[in-house]
């Protein structure tokens, strides 16, 4: 067309259209079947055609070849199973089916293969079967075709394809053949019965495809110097589910995988394919295990392939089976590695993806540096998933922990702010149980957080390790590294810059009390809630309480570490002297369910602290049942701390067959009553009875308290309320 614009476009198909309209209206048309062409074009550039659906129709049942075949083409286009114009050609194809010229029913066949709906091909499936058996090789392989498109329809008609499917087997024809094979693909995914019946055929099925791969050159069907690639790929599919789960089918298959294997050029495209099929199919079946080994060295040439598609594929094959062949992937392990340098983003992912699951026990240092090597220089869509790899790889086969501490130490200098959230409470806990290691990895944070302070993760360890361990710092003693002296001055200077940046950091220092006191009041009235409630409730450590800065520290490990967790650790900027408490050993983590923020504990530790001056613990009250229902019985024990002062403690059991998962217990109580609930003894109550949870809840002034638990075996939330406390006289209460 000459229209130089969109819209002189639309004019002329308009113009077009409405004369195509007025030339299917007259009765006596010569030019009917150029007209429908030229509105097959119309409807190929996007504009309505439907108006010549009924002259599809007509033409169909004309006489004419030339008519038939563009009224076939157009019902193709124009028709599909939902139209109701699509009956009205059912007796036309059917007619078509039987008639004398073979080119006329190959485009019934066409048609139906295409556009035939499910009540059409119920209709049609016994002409189908017949012609399935004709002498005319051009037929059968349409109608094998076809055949494919009414099973899919309906499942059912499977069964009267078989026998006939069964028998093209024989044909010499690799058009014939080839439609066999795919409808008997179809037939057996969709029937084990079919499937069983069909594994018989195993030897004409092996047959075949030694002729296509031992046959030398034959111009029909060469392609690239491989004696038709596609039905051999074909037939290599049909081996796999035959062979699939089944020793004897797989075993009959074995020697032929092995020739194809061998024999097939790989230099080609078309050889690679056939070799690719070879592959699955001899990984999805019970083969020997040197055919295996074979096919996972055909996916390693496939690595050294220039074809960036090959490579992808070749390592998609690996990561399937580097579980059960892992010593056989293991070989090609440098070359995965290399391909961490590709510039396809894809391949790089994937060979991210196969490069983790190599790592062992033996290679774990080898392949670390290399993994390490890629994070630092990765894009950053792929750092987090990195990131999460080594960190779950070193976990299981870290040779010593303190090759664990710097891997992972490594990793948040690297992309601190890729890492997932529980990254640094793994990390403090790894660091607390290598008592060994605590002054080297402290002096190695210290001098990471003076480098940079841009990594979230690294710079939250760093503060609660200088805070756990600062006095190891300022002791300048360390045999593992090299030892440096610092001053209380120059750790301060270090916080202060990490505090001026919105983080909050933890040590522990003995003198410059005055100088942590002006720092701390400067966030009394910082923008942050978080921060400014901390900053206040320490200025009032400061004033009312100053002699208990000593005895005052934040736990040890808190698993849901936030952002914000290390300013409870600014406590320990206030000890240090001999009466200094030792950390108390790490418990569980809490429930996942637990709804309690973790700087919020912090402050209600403080809380806490700040109404228990002088502990006087009396004899313990008798244990009492306050909750019993579904099998989960609830306990309850009191000790008095002082005369505003209770310590509670719960027990919670599980009577029933199965384990409950995900225990949690809260408490509320009227604002008078100050509230501190430590962490519990775990989150699961194993069935019968056979291990209990307990959770010590700190109360000052109490008076009532509402219990709530919940878990999510089958999600349960329950409330209990108590109005006094066993074993104390009311004048405690």
């Amino acid at each position: 067309m000459s229209a130089r614009t969109q819209c002189e476009e639309r004019g002329v198909i308009q113009r077009e259209c409405a004369a195509i309209r007025a030339q299917f209206r007259q009765a006596d048309n010569g030019g009917r079947s150029h007209n429908l062409a030229k509105l097959l074009y119309v409807h190929m550039l996007g504009y309505p055609a439907h108006f010549g659906q009924m002259e599809c129709v007509r033409m169909i049942a004309s006489p004419r070849y030339s008519e038939k075949r563009v009224g076939y083409l157009g019902a193709m286009m124009l028709l599909d199973e939902k139209q109701d114009a699509s009956l009205l050609i059912t007796n036309s194809i059917k007619n078509d089916l039987s008639h004398s010229n073979q080119y006329v029913q190959s485009l019934a066949l066409c048609t139906l293969a295409c556009m035939g709906s499910a009540e059409m091909c119920r209709d049609l499936a016994p002409e189908i079967d017949r012609l399935l058996r004709a002498s005319n090789s051009y037929i059968k392989k349409k109608a094998a075709l076809c055949a494919v498109h009414i099973v899919r329809k309906v499942h059912d008609l499977g069964e009267l394809f078989a026998p006939a499917a069964r028998s093209l087997l024989a044909e010499k024809n690799h058009g014939v053949l080839h439609g066999a094979v795919v409808l008997i693909i179809e037939l057996c995914e969709r029937n084990p019965e079919t499937l069983e019946r069909f594994r018989k055929v195993l030897p004409d099925l092996v047959q075949i495809m030694k002729g296509l791969v031992l046959s030398g050159y034959s111009p029909e069907h060469d392609v690239a110097g491989i004696s038709d690639p596609f039905l051999q790929v074909r037939i290599l599919r049909l081996l796999r589910i035959l062979g699939h789960n089944n020793e004897g089918a797989s075993d009959a298959m074995n020697d032929l995988l092995a020739q194809v294997a061998t024999n097939t050029d790989s230099t080609k495209t078309v050889g690679n394919a056939v070799l690719y099929e070879t592959v699955l199919t001899v990984l999805d079946i019970k083969s020997e295990s040197g055919l295996r080994v074979l096919a996972v060295n055909i996916l390693g040439r496939f690595l050294l392939n220039n074809d960036r598609n090959i490579r992808y594929i070749a390592m998609t094959s690996l990561q399937k089976i580097v579980g059960t062949d892992h010593n056989a992937v293991q070989r090609h392990r440098g070359t995965i590695v290399d391909c961490l340098k590709d510039q396809d983003a894809s391949v790089k992912r994937r060979a991210l993806e196969l490069s983790l699951a190599l790592v062992s026990a033996s290679n774990v240092r080898s392949m670390m540096k290399e993994l390490l090597l890629f994070l630092s220089s990765c894009p950053a869509e792929l750092k987090a998933h990195a990131a999460s790899g080594i960190f779950n790889a070193a976990e299981r086969y870290a040779p010593s922990q303190r090759w664990h501490i710097d891997t992972i130490l490594h990793v948040l200098t690297t992309a601190g702010g890729d890492v997932r959230d529980e990254t640094v409470p793994n990390l403090i806990q790894l660091i607390t149980n290598a008592s060994e290691l605590h002054c080297y990895t402290v002096h190695k944070l210290y001098r990471a957080l003076l480098t940079d302070i841009s990594q979230q993760s690294l710079v939250q360890v760093a503060c609660w390790c200088i805070g756990e361990y600062g006095d190891l710092l300022l002791r300048g003693e360390c045999q593992e590294t090299e030892a440096v002296q610092v001053t209380e001055d120059d750790v301060l200077d270090a916080l202060e810059t990490v505090l001026q940046s919105h983080m909050s950091s933890p040590t522990r220092i003995t003198d410059n009390v005055d100088r942590i006191r002006s720092i701390v009041s400067i966030y009394g009235s910082c923008i942050d809630v978080e921060l400014q409630q901390r900053a206040v409730e320490y200025n009032a450590l400061f004033k009312k309480y100053d002699h208990m800065r000593y005895a005052t520290r934040c736990p040890l490990v808190i698993r849901s570490l936030r952002m914000d967790v290390n300013v409870c650790d600014l406590l320990d900027l206030l000890g240090g002297s001999e009466e200094t408490l030792q950390p108390s050993p790490a418990v569980g983590a809490p429930a996942p369910g637990l709804l309690i923020n973790t700087a919020s504990t912090a402050g209600g530790d403080l809380l806490d602290l700040l109404g228990v001056l002088e502990p006087a613990p009396l004899a313990p009250a008798p244990t009492v049942p306050v909750y019993e229902k579904d099998g989960v019985t609830l306990t309850l024990s009191c000790e008095k701390q002082s005369d505003t002062g209770l310590t509670v403690t719960l027990t919670a059991s599980n009577s029933t067959d199965s384990d409950i998962s995900s225990f949690t217990l809260q408490a509320a109580v009227p604002k008078s009553v100050q509230l501190h609930m430590k962490a519990p003894s775990g989150d699961s109550l194993p069935a019968r009875g056979t291990a209990k949870v307990t959770q010590v809840v700190v109360l000052n002034n109490p008076n009532k308290v509402g219990l709530t638990h919940t878990h999510t075996n089958i999600h349960t939330h329950d409330t209990v309320q108590i109005d006094s406390f066993p074993g104390l006289d009311a004048a405690g209460q």
